[in-house]
């Protein structure tokens, strides 16, 4: 589809009394701004365009870290001066050079909307034979929304908002959703008509609507399927409505297709996240980011996993999880946390109270408990005994241990880093390790024990 999308990203959302740009705001640990950008290249926009103002900087970041990288067409244009929604559509058309083709113009605070949606939006206008289109929607409560009168052939006769309502128009339940397509050509040939002689002395967008009706052109109207998509954030509450919104759109999906979840209501999975079939969600299970979940896996309860890669056949319970990847057949958790450049080897064993950073945990090895692994390489079929340390900052620098394969750690063992042990050693319990071990070889540390017989009647006599 050759169209452009325009998202409007400039507004401040007082009502959301933020020091942030109101788009920035995450729903599912994503930035509203990104999920109508993701809905308009899913619908195949060759072109987004998005036009920022307050908190310019920001929301211009998180365009560039989230897209900048990509094959996709997305660019930022600031509307320096706020002079309303048909100026930032001007400013974006003379930055762009963007003269022809369905072009789309969305709100950045709509995140629910749809790439069938804006897909269907935009072909309304492909034609020709309509040189606008006002997307509106059905809510289930119209209050304060403005109302679609159609003319009897089904084009777009008026706008009504609220205030301005006869008892008759306030009873339509078709509203409109402030997204607007338009043939590209008739947008450009028409866009500099909008005045701005009102209370505000802004430029509106709706004016082009009246505009175009009297060039002679026609506009019609193009109603959601889902009324859920034409819903806007302008508060906290609202924000958590949508929110719970796009968990149920999402958790419903991964029903559809295999997934179980204990409760839906209480299991958070982001939308780049996948997850395979016969997978177990548990109630309170967080998937932020770039998540991949295999099959017949059991995640939570108490969950919190940020582009983390999961195998098949894993158990992942009351785990926090940040770039990691664990491959398949392995237990984790309870109460792990698995910090960023982890990676988990086959049937590996992550136990309880066990931190791991910066790490390869070999197939088979296990960290039962009660441990910290950092910047470490370890082998196959290790045991870690509990409370074991890798020593690997010495204030100024990190340092690497390495493990070879079927090594065991006795509890208590302090490895002070750079260390190397062996495949095939011992470390007795309670050691502080400072020297390469050799393969096969028993390192034991540990003064001799003294008994002071007495001691405590000593010390009663004393007092």
């Amino acid at each position: 589809m050759n169209a452009t999308a325009i998202i409007l990203a400039a507004g401040e959302g007082t009502r959301m009394k933020s020091n942030h740009a109101k788009v920035s705001h995450a729903i599912l640990g994503k930035p509203m701004i990104c999920w109508v950008v993701d809905a308009a290249l899913g619908a195949g926009c060759e072109r987004v365009v998005v036009v920022v103002g307050s908190h310019a900087d920001e929301v211009r970041g998180i365009i560039d870290a989230t897209y900048g990288s990509s094959q996709a067409v997305v660019e930022c244009v600031e509307q320096a001066e706020r002079l309303g929604t048909a100026h930032a559509v001007r400013i974006a058309l003379e930055a762009t050079s963007i003269d022809a083709g369905p072009v789309v113009v969305l709100n950045g605070d709509l995140p629910l909307i749809q790439p069938e949606t804006i897909g269907n939006f935009a072909n309304t206008v492909a034609a020709g034979d309509v040189a606008a289109t006002v997307l509106s929607f059905k809510p289930q409560d119209p209050q304060g929304y403005g109302r679609i009168v159609l003319d009897t052939d089904g084009s777009l006769l008026r706008i009504v908002e609220q205030k301005d309502c006869t008892p008759e128009e306030a009873a339509i339940g078709e509203c409109n959703a402030g997204c607007y397509a338009f043939d590209g050509a008739q947008l450009k040939a028409h866009i500099g008509e909008v005045g701005c002689d009102n209370a505000q002395h802004e430029y509106y967008l709706p004016d082009m609507l009246g505009i175009l009706r009297e060039a002679g052109e026609r506009v019609a109207s193009y109603c959601c399927e889902d009324y859920r998509d034409g819903l806007g954030v302008n508060s906290r509450s609202q924000l958590a409505e949508l929110t719970a919104v796009a968990r149920d759109r999402i958790n419903e999906r991964l029903m559809a297709e295999g997934v179980t979840f204990i409760d839906p209501a209480q299991a958070w999975i982001g939308p780049d996240a996948t997850v395979g079939r016969d997978t177990v969600i548990w109630p309170q299970t967080h998937l932020i980011g770039a998540c991949v979940v295999g099959e017949d896996c059991v995640l939570g309860p108490n969950t919190r996993l940020t582009n983390v890669r999961v195998g098949d056949r894993c158990s992942v319970d009351e785990t926090v999880g940040i770039d990691v990847v664990l491959e398949n057949d392995i237990t984790c958790g309870p109460r792990a946390y698995l910090r960023p450049g982890t990676h988990v080897l086959d049937g590996a064993h992550i136990g309880t109270h066990v931190e791991i950073k910066k790490s390869t945990i070999g197939k088979g090895s296990k960290v039962p408990h009660l441990s910290y692994i950092g910047d470490t390489t370890m082998g196959a079929g290790v045991n870690i005994g509990a409370g074991s340390i890798t020593c690997n900052y010495d204030g100024v620098n990190k340092h690497p241990t390495t493990i070879g394969d079927n090594t065991f750690i006795g509890s208590d063992t302090m490895m002070v880093a750079p260390v190397n042990i062996g495949s095939h050693a011992v470390t007795g319990a309670g050691g502080t390790i400072t020297q390469d071990v050799p393969d096969g070889a028993l390192a034991v540390e540990r003064t001799e024990q003294r008994i002071i017989e007495g001691y405590s009647e000593r010390k009663r006599a004393r007092k």
